[in-house]
Protein backbone atom coordinates (compact mmCIF):
# COMPACT_ATOMS: atom_id res chain seq x y z
CA UNK A 1 0.00 0.00 0.00
CA UNK A 2 1.26 3.48 -0.95
CA UNK A 3 1.49 5.93 2.32
CA UNK A 4 -1.51 8.04 2.89
CA UNK A 5 -1.47 11.46 4.06
CA UNK A 6 -3.87 12.52 6.62
CA UNK A 7 -5.84 14.30 4.52
CA UNK A 8 -6.49 11.80 1.75
CA UNK A 9 -7.09 9.05 4.84
CA UNK A 10 -10.16 11.79 5.65
CA UNK A 11 -11.58 12.15 2.36
CA UNK A 12 -11.95 8.71 1.95
CA UNK A 13 -14.81 7.39 3.71
CA UNK A 14 -17.47 6.02 2.51
CA UNK A 15 -19.49 5.54 4.71
CA UNK A 16 -19.44 8.94 7.31
CA UNK A 17 -20.78 12.39 6.72
CA UNK A 18 -17.40 14.27 5.75
CA UNK A 19 -18.16 16.38 9.10
CA UNK A 20 -17.54 12.68 11.14
CA UNK A 21 -14.29 12.29 8.93
CA UNK A 22 -13.03 15.48 9.96
CA UNK A 23 -13.43 14.85 13.79
CA UNK A 24 -12.16 11.62 13.87
CA UNK A 25 -9.34 10.32 15.84
CA UNK A 26 -6.03 9.79 13.24
CA UNK A 27 -3.09 7.55 14.23
CA UNK A 28 -0.58 9.41 15.51
CA UNK A 29 2.35 7.34 14.05
CA UNK A 30 1.34 7.23 10.11
CA UNK A 31 4.98 7.83 8.65
CA UNK A 32 6.18 5.32 11.10
CA UNK A 33 3.28 2.29 9.85
CA UNK A 34 5.20 -0.28 7.54
CA UNK A 35 3.42 0.66 4.57
CA UNK A 36 5.47 -1.77 2.32
CA UNK A 37 3.76 -4.65 4.23
CA UNK A 38 0.16 -3.37 4.54
CA UNK A 39 -2.80 -4.21 2.37
CA UNK A 40 -4.85 -1.90 4.64
CA UNK A 41 -4.46 0.48 7.04
CA UNK A 42 -6.59 0.15 10.17
CA UNK A 43 -6.15 1.40 13.60
CA UNK A 44 -8.73 1.74 17.10
CA UNK A 45 -9.85 4.82 18.30
CA UNK A 46 -8.02 5.48 21.53
CA UNK A 47 -11.01 7.50 23.07
CA UNK A 48 -13.59 5.29 21.99
CA UNK A 49 -12.63 2.11 22.25
CA UNK A 50 -15.65 0.10 19.98
CA UNK A 51 -14.46 2.10 17.11
CA UNK A 52 -12.32 1.01 14.47
CA UNK A 53 -10.94 2.62 11.15
CA UNK A 54 -9.65 0.63 7.40
CA UNK A 55 -8.41 2.21 4.57
CA UNK A 56 -7.24 0.59 1.82
CA UNK A 57 -6.67 1.22 -1.87
CA UNK A 58 -9.01 -0.07 -4.66
CA UNK A 59 -8.26 0.98 -8.31
CA UNK A 60 -5.56 3.45 -7.19
CA UNK A 61 -7.94 4.91 -5.04
CA UNK A 62 -8.03 5.12 -1.30
CA UNK A 63 -11.66 3.85 0.36
CA UNK A 64 -11.85 4.30 3.73
CA UNK A 65 -14.92 2.95 6.21
CA UNK A 66 -15.99 3.49 9.97
CA UNK A 67 -16.18 0.18 11.90
CA UNK A 68 -17.93 -0.58 15.23
CA UNK A 69 -16.96 -3.84 17.84
CA UNK A 70 -19.36 -5.32 19.74
CA UNK A 71 -18.55 -5.39 22.99
CA UNK A 72 -16.36 -7.53 24.82
CA UNK A 73 -17.23 -9.91 27.27
CA UNK A 74 -15.08 -9.82 30.06
CA UNK A 75 -13.02 -13.11 30.50
CA UNK A 76 -14.88 -14.67 27.40
CA UNK A 77 -12.72 -15.94 24.78
CA UNK A 78 -13.09 -18.26 22.38
CA UNK A 79 -11.34 -19.45 19.39
CA UNK A 80 -12.09 -17.97 16.19
CA UNK A 81 -11.03 -16.62 12.64
CA UNK A 82 -10.29 -13.94 11.17
CA UNK A 83 -12.32 -13.64 7.98
CA UNK A 84 -10.24 -11.37 6.06
CA UNK A 85 -6.75 -13.20 7.02
CA UNK A 86 -8.00 -16.54 7.74
CA UNK A 87 -5.78 -16.14 10.87
CA UNK A 88 -7.50 -18.60 14.30
CA UNK A 89 -6.86 -16.66 17.30
CA UNK A 90 -8.17 -17.30 20.88
CA UNK A 91 -10.22 -14.03 21.41
CA UNK A 92 -8.22 -11.62 19.22
CA UNK A 93 -11.08 -11.63 16.13
CA UNK A 94 -14.03 -9.26 16.89
CA UNK A 95 -17.28 -8.81 15.37
CA UNK A 96 -16.94 -5.41 13.82
CA UNK A 97 -20.31 -3.67 11.89
CA UNK A 98 -19.96 -0.92 9.31
CA UNK A 99 -22.59 1.21 8.66
CA UNK A 100 -23.85 1.10 4.73
CA UNK A 101 -22.86 3.68 2.65
CA UNK A 102 -25.32 6.05 1.33
CA UNK A 103 -29.20 6.02 1.96
CA UNK A 104 -28.82 2.86 3.02
CA UNK A 105 -26.70 3.61 5.79
CA UNK A 106 -28.68 6.18 7.53
CA UNK A 107 -31.59 3.99 7.42
CA UNK A 108 -29.35 2.25 9.65
CA UNK A 109 -28.65 -0.81 7.42
CA UNK A 110 -25.02 -2.42 8.36
CA UNK A 111 -22.65 -5.18 7.22
CA UNK A 112 -20.07 -7.17 9.79
CA UNK A 113 -17.28 -8.97 9.34
CA UNK A 114 -15.05 -11.28 12.01
CA UNK A 115 -11.58 -9.57 11.79
CA UNK A 116 -8.29 -9.54 13.88
CA UNK A 117 -8.86 -7.38 16.98
CA UNK A 118 -5.51 -5.66 16.83
CA UNK A 119 -6.73 -4.99 12.54
CA UNK A 120 -2.88 -6.65 12.22
CA UNK A 121 -4.16 -8.94 9.29
CA UNK A 122 -1.36 -7.74 6.76
CA UNK A 123 1.47 -8.64 9.16
CA UNK A 124 0.11 -12.18 9.99
CA UNK A 125 -0.52 -12.87 6.39
CA UNK A 126 2.80 -12.17 5.84
CA UNK A 127 4.57 -13.77 9.08
CA UNK A 128 5.44 -10.77 10.37
CA UNK A 129 3.77 -11.23 13.70
CA UNK A 130 2.34 -14.28 14.89
CA UNK A 131 -0.54 -15.92 17.31
CA UNK A 132 1.17 -17.87 19.61
CA UNK A 133 -0.02 -20.96 21.71
CA UNK A 134 -2.67 -21.73 18.59
CA UNK A 135 -2.37 -24.69 16.85
CA UNK A 136 -1.65 -23.19 13.17
CA UNK A 137 -3.79 -24.62 10.06
CA UNK A 138 -0.94 -25.65 7.43
CA UNK A 139 -1.63 -24.09 4.37
CA UNK A 140 0.04 -25.06 0.89
CA UNK A 141 -0.45 -21.31 -0.30
CA UNK A 142 2.88 -19.30 -1.07
CA UNK A 143 3.04 -15.45 0.97
CA UNK A 144 2.15 -14.22 -2.53
CA UNK A 145 -1.09 -16.21 -2.65
CA UNK A 146 -2.37 -15.31 0.73
CA UNK A 147 -1.44 -11.71 0.33
CA UNK A 148 -4.20 -11.64 -2.72
CA UNK A 149 -6.56 -14.15 -1.16
CA UNK A 150 -5.91 -10.93 2.22
CA UNK A 151 -6.24 -8.06 -0.40
CA UNK A 152 -9.87 -9.99 -1.96
CA UNK A 153 -11.41 -10.25 1.32
CA UNK A 154 -10.87 -6.60 2.11
CA UNK A 155 -12.33 -5.54 -1.49
CA UNK A 156 -15.40 -7.72 -1.18
CA UNK A 157 -16.20 -6.24 2.72
CA UNK A 158 -15.88 -3.05 1.19
CA UNK A 159 -17.69 -3.80 -1.96
CA UNK A 160 -20.71 -4.84 0.70
CA UNK A 161 -19.99 -1.65 2.28
CA UNK A 162 -20.62 0.16 -0.70
CA UNK A 163 -23.10 -1.16 -2.62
Amino acid sequence: MKPLTEQEIRAAFVNCSKGEAKRLNMPRDLAERPWDDLDYLGWRDPQAPDRAYLVTEIDGRPQAVVLRGAPRIAGHAHRSMCSICLTTKDGGVSLMVAPRAGKAGKQGDSVGVYVCTDLDCSLYTRGIKRVEGVLKMTETLTVDEKIARTVANVEAFLAKVTH
